[in-house]
């Protein structure tokens, strides 16, 4: 697509497109322009021509993101109308996921290792041994519309292709994560077909995965939610199983000694303080900034200190057994039930942490202790969202079958010795988790600030010592 100088999109053109789109994040923040800042052809000649694009987002007074962009391009003529950007030069320039007949280009690319060259960089497509079927291109693509942070095309009953959308400098941990456990042949996730992934001045990173499709699944949170508004059992029959996929995924990501990314560590002093010193600091901005006159805020106003003398016992736990490469934001719409078994999706950690942040090991309790506070909201919620109360022993009951399935099947060297050591620890991670919360609920959805109350309040009353 060089030959109509893409690198000359009017910015405001751009910046419009892009801040309507889902997957844009910086919302509340003024842009102060939006430039091309390289691109590499994928389909020249006839139309429709394509390239993907890094884009450069610079703020006032000076910061920046960059974005990736996939870009279509047909001539004006053909009246091209889907996700259009802007023109240029008698071209119609349009986003290209929007247009099938681009979509199966980025998959076909993925048959072979491919690269492609740009003008300040280069993007390389890599396929996983058996990952794309010869019969591919007769598979439908279909946009998925409910995502934010990223962009997925479905195609058939086959794959997925996910498109990270702001891009950060390293390898995504969705990438590492599913290419290790594929190439073990983990079974319950999506296999790993294919990746793509840009290097050059601006930047190194990855763009993008090809996974297998999995039919018929149903998130975790539907399913609990489909579940407390009829027969809660459905859900909490699965829940044990739940558990013990858990444990074997965490077993999984600490198998190989030999793999630095992958191996199992014990945490030193200096990291356990800088990871309390972190969660305090949080912890404290949190607090500080609590509303004084909300009825449901009162039973944690003036805690923060509490809250803070709890999570500092992390230091002085002893041994808190390894840490490892975990999932990072484990719940309940991370995972599918598919009728049959759990897969474990969405490995990329919390979206509003670093990249590095996002691949740094812990303990696997701390993916633990995101679930259980997710059995915590399906409960809560579902008076909100279904008009259905759940059964009184709901959380307590989907709480029990999960940790059972999870001991008896998770590697016992991970975690700290003995019950009570693992009791304290989980308290830790979930009184964490329900901080965190109680800051997303405050910045987005003011009406569920009563749910990490709750759990805050529970957690200090119990205390973790």
């Amino acid at each position: 697509m060089a030959e109509i100088g893409l690198a000359g999109l009017d910015s405001n053109a751009l910046v419009e497109f892009i801040t309507a789109q889902r997957w844009y994040g910086s919302k509340t923040r003024e842009i102060a322009h939006v430039r091309i800042v390289d691109e590499a052809p994928l389909r020249t000649g006839e139309s429709p021509l394509c390239s993907i694009a890094v884009a450069e987002v610079r703020f006032h007074p000076g910061t920046h993101e960059m974005y990736q962009l996939l870009l279509g391009a047909r001539p004006v003529a053909e009246s091209w109308q889907s996700a259009v950007i802007g023109e240029i030069e008698g071209w119609t320039v349009y986003d290209a996921l929007a247009d099938a007949t681009l979509a199966h280009l980025f998959v076909d690319l993925m048959h072979g290792d491919t690269t492609l060259e740009g003008g300040e960089g280069a993007i390389e497509l890599h396929p996983v041994d058996g990952g794309v079927s010869d019969d591919w291109q007769a598979l439908e693509p279909r946009v998925v519309t409910a995502e934010q942070s990223n962009s997925s095309v479905i195609f058939g009953d086959d794959l997925i292709l996910k498109v990270y959308r702001r891009l950060e400098a390293g390898i995504n941990p969705e990438l590492e994560l599913l290419r290790f456990l594929t190439d073990r042949g983990f079974p319950n996730i999506a296999p790993l077909a294919g990746w793509f992934s840009y290097a050059g001045r601006p930047l190194d990173a990855t763009l993008g995965v090809l996974q297998r499709f999995v039919v018929g699944g149903t998130d975790g949170w539907d399913f609990a939610q489909d579940s407390l508004a009829g027969d809660a059992e459905t859900f909490l029959a699965t829940v044990g199983r739940l558990g013990v996929v858990t444990g074997a995924l965490h077993t999984a990501l600490a198998s190989d000694p030999t793999d630095p990314s992958f191996t199992p560590e014990v945490p030193s002093v200096e990291s356990l303080g800088l990871l309390v010193a972190s969660v305090d600091e949080e912890i404290e901005r949190v607090f500080l900034d609590l509303p004084e006159d909300d009825d449901e805020l009162a039973p944690i106003i003036g805690r923060g200190e509490e809250v803070r003398e709890q999570l500092r016992l992390l230091s002085l736990a002893g041994s808190v057994g390894r840490v490892i490469r975990h999932h990072g934001d484990y719940h309940l719409g991370q995972v599918l039930w598919t009728g049959d078994d759990w897969i474990v999706i969405d490995f990329e950690g919390e979206p509003a942490r670093s990249l590095s942040e996002r691949r740094q090991k812990r303990s696997p309790l701390r993916d633990v202790a995101g679930m259980l506070r997710s059995f915590a909201y399906a409960a809560q919620a579902a008076p909100m969202l279904r008009g259905a109360d759940p059964p009184p022993n709901f959380e307590q009951r989907a709480r029990d079958e999960f940790l059972a399935g999870y001991l008896d099947e998770v590697e016992p060297s991970l975690l700290p010795p003995g019950e009570g050591a693992i009791a304290r620890l989980l308290s830790v991670f979930e009184l964490e988790k329900a901080v965190y919360e109680l800051r997303y609920e405050l910045d987005n959805r003011p009406d569920w600030i009563g749910i990490p109350v709750s759990g805050i309040d529970r957690l200090l009353h119990a205390g973790v010592a």
